[in-house]
């Protein structure tokens, strides 16, 4: 169950709930492929994150990364929280002052930032823009005030313990300014803007905690600064992985920023661990093909979850509210590659078409990630608390496919 929504549980029929609210009856009501969110599970999750920074360095800003669920929608219920948010370009910037999260708490992000995503940052006032890169620094020159408040990303050197495509402390990597380059730059930056501190981030879907303080050592020799931004980057669990707590992360950052960086003001941005496990995906199983291999189809697939494809996630499906013998399974999608293999040797019920499988921990990248492959229809969110269910994204339209279109 851990890998399940925080309220998840079974009704006196046997029925899955999340929120109170049966997953069966959900897929009846909105259809399938549906995103659904556990909106207790995002706010005590939420207040997790704060608590546990908070209790032990209270100067401590907690920062959604938005990246991980740019859904104005459902990341209301984390702005309401009281939590602020990191973006990666004006798009994001826009879903999140939707979402009703103040400017002075968001913080923009970005390898190749744009003239519009900087000017968009600045009209907006955002409350931090971290610099990537000496171009960055020209930009802002021309289009920022010289009283913004800005960050120095620093390339630590330090690649995290984790898949290639989401490592981004190592050296090659194409995020921040390295090591060597930096106080030059630091200097540039430190005369033009506000300059209140320095940034790193090594990865995400971290299940190891000591890549945080190699990161926070290799910027120590760079000066003292009123801030630092550690980024975040801590795992979730898909099947049976052993996952530090939250409240482990937060001794292992403050231990980092207090044994190398001293006293100072500490920003975490944590993304797929605040929202991952608030998340499900309901399906419709399609098809069923037992030869070689049994292949179950699913009326999705890489169309809205691309984490197996691009990180190798393995995740942990299940057959909806029936009790068959076991059955191991290769879980496909409908799109018109080999590729789109979602689970490869899945233990089900039985599966039979017409059945309902539910993926957990999609909580966070898929909905970012999810495409129209093949003519697919993007899937609805719907929000589940307290016992009622409530859509939050309507489902795509044949319409909407070509509304675009000159």
């Amino acid at each position: 169950m851990r890998i399940l929504p925080h309220t998840a549980a079974f009704d006196g029929a046997g029925r899955l709930t999340v929120g109170g609210v049966a997953l069966a009856d959900v897929a009846a009501e909105f259809g399938t492929p549906a995103f659904v969110f556990d909106e207790q599970g995002l706010r005590e999750t939420a207040r997790e994150y704060v608590r546990e920074l908070t209790s032990r360095h209270p100067r401590t800003e907690v920062h959604f990364a938005s990246k991980a669920l740019p859904c104005a929608p459902v990341i209301r219920i984390l702005a309401e929280e009281g939590v602020g948010c990191d973006v990666a370009g004006n798009g994001e910037l826009a879903i999140a002052l939707k979402a009703g999260f103040d400017p002075e708490k968001i913080l923009l992000h970005g390898n190749a930032k744009s003239d519009e995503d900087i000017a968009d940052a600045v009209e907006a006032g955002v409350g931090l823009i971290v610099i990537d890169n000496a171009d960055d620094v020209a930009r802002l020159k021309r289009l920022a005030p010289a009283s913004q408040r800005v960050l120095v990303r620093i390339n630590p050197d330090v690649p995290g313990d984790t898949h290639a495509s989401v490592s981004t402390g190592g050296k090659e990597d194409k995020f921040g300014v390295p090591l060597a380059q930096a106080p030059a730059l630091i200097d540039e930056v430190g005369s033009a803007f506000d300059l209140r501190g320095l940034h790193v981030h090594i990865g995400s879907q971290l299940l190891t905690l000591g890549g945080f303080a190699r990161a926070a050592e290799a910027i120590a020799g760079l000066g003292e600064f009123g801030t630092y931004d550690l980024g975040g980057g801590l795992g979730i669990a898909y099947r049976d992985e052993a996952v530090p707590s939250i409240g482990e992360y937060a001794q292992a950052t403050v231990n980092a920023l207090r044994e190398h960086l001293g006293d100072a003001e500490l920003i975490v941005e944590p993304g797929r661990s605040m929202v991952g496990r608030s998340g499900v995906t309901l399906y419709d199983v399609t098809t069923v093909k037992r030869h070689a291999v049994t292949h179950v189809a699913v009326n999705g697939g890489m169309g809205d979850n691309l984490e197996p494809m691009l990180y190798g996630t393995v995740f942990t499906p299940r057959i909806l509210d029936v009790e068959r013998p076991a059955e191991t399974c290769d879980v496909v999608g409908r799109h018109c590659e080999s590729g789109d293999l979602l689970v490869r040797g899945a233990t089900l019920a039985t599966p039979q078409v017409g059945d309902t499988l539910v993926m957990p921990a999609t909580g966070a990248y898929c909905y970012s990630l999810q495409n129209n492959y093949n003519g697919a229809r993007k899937p609805p969110v719907v929000i589940v608390n307290q016992g009622t269910a409530r859509l939050a994204v309507r489902r795509e339209t044949l319409s909407d496919l070509t509304r675009r279109d000159c």
